[in-house]
């Protein structure tokens, strides 16, 4: 190999010391686009110990599930109204008044809930937690998967977020990520499925 010209300088990448760490492939674009800025974490942290980085899901996710449950209370109050005066059944407003609470009381809880939504994409598996009080975390293997599904509802659409399902030979380890933005959900698809296809063929 001939010498470089003179005056220009060369430089040989070095390899990395034994024992050092790697530093990981960035996630595919798109995926923070639109999301929560911090996860919420449990009140113990370090019963977590997991490498990669949690991503969330869209904020429009909660103004979602808001129109939806003022639909169904609406819903609720006319059902209530009707047996009330066509029928003159008075007992109905008291199970109406129950879903109002229960609904209610889960409208004020459902931002905190939805920034506790997270998942996490490591070398072998997609992890995904939920839950503030009763937490939920799973890791689903991505040799196991064996559907990668986006479903959208009227709402869903109109609000731009989507749900991904994934479903694996047992029904238990099955995961839906709701309020996931276009991008998200397109982006997370298509790198599930090819690595799932990389790691069912052993490549």
């Amino acid at each position: 190999m001939p010498p470089p010209p003179p005056g220009r300088a060369t430089s040989v990448p070095e390899a990395p010391a034994p024992g050092a760490s790697v530093p990981a492939a960035p996630a595919p674009a798109g995926l923070d686009e639109g999301t929560y800025t911090q996860l919420r974490t449990p009140r113990s942290p370090g019963a977590i110990a997991l490498d990669g980085t949690w991503h969330q899901i869209s904020p429009r996710y909660v103004v979602s599930q808001v129109v939806q449950n003022i639909l169904f209370l609406v819903a609720v109050v006319a059902a209530a109204a009707v047996l009330h005066v066509f029928f003159a059944q008075t007992w109905a407003w008291l199970p109406g008044a129950a879903l109002v609470v229960i609904t209610l009381v889960t409208l004020a809880i459902l931002p905190r809930q939805a920034k506790a939504i997270g998942y996490m994409l490591r070398e072998d598996d997609i992890v995904f937690r939920k839950g503030i009080l009763w937490q939920r975390m799973v890791a689903v293997p991505y040799g196991r998967m064996q559907l990668v599904d986006i479903t959208q509802g009227p709402l869903d659409r109109a609000f731009g977020i989507s749900q991904l399902k994934m479903v694996t030979a047992a029904a238990t380890t099955g995961v839906q990520i709701p309020g996931l933005t276009q991008t998200a959900a397109e982006a997370l698809r298509d790198t599930l499925i090819e690595v799932a296809e990389t790691r069912r063929t052993g490549l």
